[in-house]
C-alpha cells in the first residue's frame, strides 16, 4: 500500500493504472476506507493513474494532525493533489468524500478538471433514521469512557447493529454481496476510530453547503440511490435547485452505495462522464498504452471532422473508444451490399470508393458495376444501414492508396445514447447535419443535371426548328 507524506501527514493509498497518466483521486466517506471506492478503481485505471486514499483517521492512515473539519480534509486533499500531479486531477467522492470534493472545488477549482460525486453529503444533516440511531452513539464516542462502552457493547451485539444498519445503508433489493457487505461493516466498526467518526459526524453538520453549492464551477456528475436512507434525497433536491449545471442521476434499486448495489449502471455512467474509452464490452478490461495512443489520435482526428463538431475532448475521447479502427490495403472490400453488420464508417485516412450494381432506367440488369463516388477523410457512409437495419445499397472498396476507416455499430450507438445523452444527442445531430449536407449536394447535382438536360433539349429543339425553316425556305425556292 503506497504511502505519502503531505506536510507531515501520512496518507495510505490504493493505486491502479500507469503512474504517468492523469491522476484520479478517490475519496471515501464517513466510517469507511479506500475499500469503499474499490468497485471503480480498476475501471478508472484504464485511463487514469488512480489513487484511492485512506483519509486521516480511517483505514491505515493515522489521525489528522490538526482539529478535524471538512475544510481541513479538503485543504489536505488539495495539497495532496498539488504534490502528486502537475496538472488538474479528477476527483471521485462518496458521501462525506463528496462533501470534501465540493469544498475542494469551491476553494481550489483550478486543481480539478471534473468530479464524480456519489451520494454526496450536501446539508450535513443525515437521514432521520441515522440521526435517531447513530447520533446518540456518536455523542458517546467523542469521549474516552463512552468510546470504551460503545466498543464493548457493539462487540457483544454486532449482529443486532448490522441488522439495524443494513436497511439504512442499502436498498431493499440490493445486489451487494455478503463479502462486500462484511468488508464495509468491518470498516464502520474498525477499533480505535470512534472519536474520529464522532468528530467527522459533527464536522459534516457544521459544513452545510446550502446556498453555496451553486457557486461550484467544476463540471460534476452526481449519482444518488433512490432508496438512500443515509444521505436523504432531500440533499439531491438541493443539487437540483441550486446547482442545475450538475449532471444529476437517480438510480433505482440502490441505496447509499450505488457503486456496490447497482455497479453496472454506475460504472457505465462514470465511464461515459469521464471519457473512458470502453474498448470492449467489459468495463474493467485493461487498456494498453498503445491503444490509448490510438484513441487520442482518433480523438484529435474527430476534432477536425464534422462528426466531432461541438464535442469537447472528453466527449471525443469517449466516442473514440466506441469506434473500431480498420485498415485496408488498396482495392480491398470494406463492406459489400449484402453485409448486415449494421456499422457506419468514417474515413480516417486514404479513400473509399462507393460502387453500385444498381442500373438506371433503360439499362440492362446485368450491366457492369459503376463507381458512384470517392469518399475522403472525414466523410461518412453506411449510416442508414446502421440506423434502419436495411441492406447495403452499394459496395465499399478501399482506394488506390488504401484506407483506414472507423466503424460504429448500432449496439454501441445505443449504449452511447443511453449512458451519455448529451454526447449521444451531439453525435446524432452531427450525423443528421452531415446527411443533410450530402442530400443538399445531391439535390444540387440533380438540379444542375436537370438544368443542363433542359438546356440541351431547348438547344436541340431550336436547332431542329432552324433546320425545318431552312428546309421550308429551300422548298419555296
Amino acid at each position: 500500500m503506497p504511502t505519502y507524506n503531505v506536510s507531515g501527514q501520512e496518507i495510505h493509498t490504493v493505486e491502479s493504472g500507469p503512474p504517468a497518466r492523469q491522476k484520479a483521486i478517490l475519496i471515501h466517506g464517513w466510517s469507511s476506507s479506500s475499500y469503499a471506492m474499490s468497485p471503480l478503481v480498476q475501471m478508472l485505471g484504464q485511463r487514469f493513474h488512480v489513487i484511492s486514499v485512506d483519509l486521516p483517521g480511517y483505514g491505515a492512515s493515522p489521525r489528522l494532525n490538526k482539529p478535524i473539519s471538512i475544510k481541513a480534509y479538503a485543504d489536505l486533499m488539495a495539497e495532496f493533489a498539488e504534490q502528486i500531479s502537475d496538472g488538474a486531477v479528477i476527483v471521485v467522492g462518496h458521501s462525506m468524500g463528496g462533501m470534501i470534493a465540493l469544498n475542494m472545488a469551491m476553494s481550489y477549482p483550478v486543481l480539478i478538471e471534473r468530479m464524480v460525486l456519489i451520494a454526496p453529503t450536501i446539508t450535513g444533516r443525515l437521514s432521520n433514521t441515522v440521526n435517531t440511531m447513530i447520533s446518540p452513539v456518536t455523542m458517546m464516542e467523542r469521549f474516552g469512557l463512552g468510546q470504551l462502552l460503545v466498543s464493548a457493547v457493539e462487540g457483544a451485539y454486532v449482529g443486532i447493529t448490522d441488522r439495524l444498519m443494513r436497511p439504512v445503508s442499502f436498498a431493499d433489493r440490493t445486489v451487494i454481496t455478503e463479502e462486500e457487505y462484511g468488508r464495509l461493516r468491518a470498516d464502520a466498526r474498525r477499533p480505535g476510530q470512534g472519536r474520529v467518526r464522532a468528530e467527522c459526524f459533527f464536522a459534516m453538520r457544521d459544513n452545510d453547503l446550502r446556498g453555496s453549492v451553486g457557486r461550484v464551477q467544476v463540471p460534476a456528475l452526481v449519482i444518488w440511490g433512490a432508496e438512500d436512507n443515509t444521505v436523504p434525497l432531500r440533499d439531491a433536491g438541493v443539487v437540483a435547485d441550486e446547482w442545475p449545471q450538475a449532471d444529476l442521476r437517480i438510480l433505482p434499486k440502490a441505496g447509499h452505495w450505488p457503486h456496490f448495489e447497482a455497479p453496472e449502471i454506475t460504472r457505465r455512467l462514470v465511464a461515459a462522464y469521464l471519457g473512458l474509452p470502453q474498448l470492449s464490452d467489459v468495463l474493467d478490461a485493461p487498456v494498453g498504452e498503445e491503444t490509448l495512443i490510438t484513441v487520442r489520435e482518433i480523438s484529435q482526428f474527430l476534432g477536425n471532422s464534422s462528426i466531432g463538431e461541438d464535442m469537447n475532448l472528453l466527449q471525443r475521447t469517449r466516442l473514440s473508444g466506441q469506434l473500431r479502427q480498420y485498415k485496408y490495403p488498396p482495392y480491398r472490400s470494406v463492406v459489400d451490399e449484402n453485409n448486415d453488420t449494421h456499422e457506419m464508417f468514417i474515413i480516417q485516412s486514404g479513400s473509399v470508393e462507393v460502387w453500385t450494381n444498381s442500373h438506371s432506367p433503360g439499362e440492362e440488369e446485368n450491366s457492369q458495376p459503376r463507381r458512384v463516388s470517392s469518399l475522403k477523410p472525414g466523410e461518412m457512409t453506411g449510416e442508414l444501414s446502421m440506423i434502419d437495419d436495411g441492406i447495403r445499397t452499394a459496395d465499399l472498396i478501399s482506394g488506390p492508396e488504401g484506407a483506414t476507416v472507423l466503424g460504429l455499430n448500432r449496439e454501441r450507438m445505443r449504449a452511447l445514447v443511453e449512458d451519455d445523452p448529451e454526447l449521444g444527442s451531439k453525435l446524432l445531430w452531427n450525423i443528421i447535419q452531415t446527411m443533410a449536407q450530402r442530400v443538399r449536394f445531391i439535390l444540387w447535382q440533380l438540379q444542375r443535371a436537370t438544368s443542363k438536360q433542359q438546356m440541351e433539349q431547348e438547344m436541340w429543339e431550336a436547332e431542329r426548328e432552324r433546320q425545318q425553316r431552312e428546309l421550308a425556305s429551300r422548298i419555296r425556292q
